[in-house]
C-alpha cells in the first residue's frame, strides 16, 4: 500500500493507527484486535469484513521517539 495512503487512514470503528501486515495483506487495528482485508491493493474498512485478531499475536507498538533533555 501507498505510505501516503497509510498515513491517512484510520480505524473505522476506534478512528485509531492502522498497521500493514504485509504477509497476510491486512490492515491491523491493535486497540479493537481487528485485521482488515486488502483485496487487490483496496482497503476493506467494513467491520463485518475485518477478522478478530488474538491480543497475544498482537506485538506492541515501537517506542515513540523521545527528545533528550534541554542542557542547563
Amino acid at each position: 500500500m501507498d505510505t501516503r495512503l497509510m498515513q491517512l487512514l484510520v480505524c473505522p470503528i476506534c478512528k485509531g493507527p492502522l498497521t500493514h501486515l504485509h504477509d497476510t495483506h491486512e490492515l491491523l487495528c491493535p486497540a479493537d484486535r481487528l485485521a482488515f482485508p486488502v483485496r487487490d491493493g483496496i482497503a476493506v474498512m467494513l467491520e463485518n469484513e475485518a477478522r478478530s485478531v488474538d491480543p497475544d499475536t498482537i506485538a506492541p507498538p515501537p517506542p515513540a521517539l523521545a527528545m533528550p533533555p534541554a542542557a542547563p
